[in-house]
């Protein structure tokens, strides 16, 4: 059941369209992405959806007996600054008075690995984002809406937020994520829509547009054997060769086929690849992910 459609939704500031005719829903209880290049309107999109923008034309509905969007809907947006000497502790005590029925503040810090007693000055990018998802859990809402919150994170700061979103979900929270990063896209989203210049191009779970794209298999290896025999095999799609070097493509066990075709001892330093949620980015929107 969605718990939040959006119809037709386009925003514009003069002649400038930031958003034109964008339509989705969000299932309650799934992690939905919304994924593009810096400036192609997803931030836009999910302020008109939080209410913090109106959008020019079109409607957003939400379902699932999510009657009080203030209160139902938390927000983490791509910047997050307190006063430097306002405690962790301080700030979520201060949020949560915001709301009727707060969650207990003191349960988020252990969820998010944070002390009470530090103040906003001394966090981490990482901390901070922390923090930043935790202010936006405190009014103990159905749905949390992120934004880029994991920019100019290290690759395990990065990695430890995701753990964090992954068990916001199961703590029954419906997430709408917006990325830039396509690994993220993969790692968390159950679907996501890829949107380019203010409009959704396609819009299918991370593994059905990775289909789309080919979805296809490649294998680099090194051999002298010869490797005709390959492309009968129903599993192969293409074999080239470039000296030793052979590239197969495919679908399948494409491995177990390839390595029991060849004859043993002939095959040396194979790597495979896949294809990927970049690849798909690319082959939808023309362009590579930041």
């Amino acid at each position: 059941m969605a718990i939040i459609s959006v119809h037709n939704l386009r925003k514009t500031y003069g002649e400038k369209v930031a958003v034109d005719d964008v339509s989705f829903a969000v299932e309650e209880g799934e992690i939905f992405g919304i994924v593009g290049r810096n400036g192609a309107g997803k931030t836009t999109t999910v302020e008109c959806v939080a209410g913090l923008r109106t959008p020019s034309s079109g409607v957003v509905e939400f379902g699932a007996g999510l009657t009080d969007v203030k209160e139902q809907i938390g927000v983490q947006l791509q910047d997050c600054s307190l006063p430097d000497k306002l405690r962790v502790g301080e700030a979520l005590d201060l949020y949560a008075s915001f709301y009727s029925r707060p969650a207990d503040w003191r349960s988020l810090l252990g969820e998010v690995g944070l002390d009470p007693g530090t103040a906003f000055s001394a966090l981490s990018g990482g901390q901070r984002q922390r923090l930043s998802i935790a202010l936006a859990l405190v009014g103990n809402p159905r749905v949390a809406i992120l934004d880029e919150l994991t920019t100019g994170l290290d690759p395990q700061a990065r990695r430890d937020i995701w753990k964090l979103i992954s068990r916001i979900r199961e703590m029954g929270v419906t997430v709408l994520l917006v990325t830039h990063f396509m690994e993220e896209v993969e790692r968390l989203c159950d679907r996501v829509a890829v949107i380019s210049s203010g409009r959704v191009l396609a819009m299918d779970s991370p593994e059905g547009l990775i289909a789309r794209a080919g979805g296809r298999q490649r294998i680099v290896f090194r051999s002298t054997a010869p490797v005709d025999a390959l492309r009968a095999l129903p599993e192969v799609t293409s074999v080239s060769r470039d000296g030793d070097e052979v590239v197969v493509t495919g679908t399948g066990d494409l491995v177990a086929a390839v390595v029991g075709a060849l004859p043993s001892g002939q095959l040396a330093g194979l790597r495979t690849e896949r294809t990927t949620f970049d690849d798909a980015f690319l082959a939808l929107t023309g362009h590579a992910a930041e």
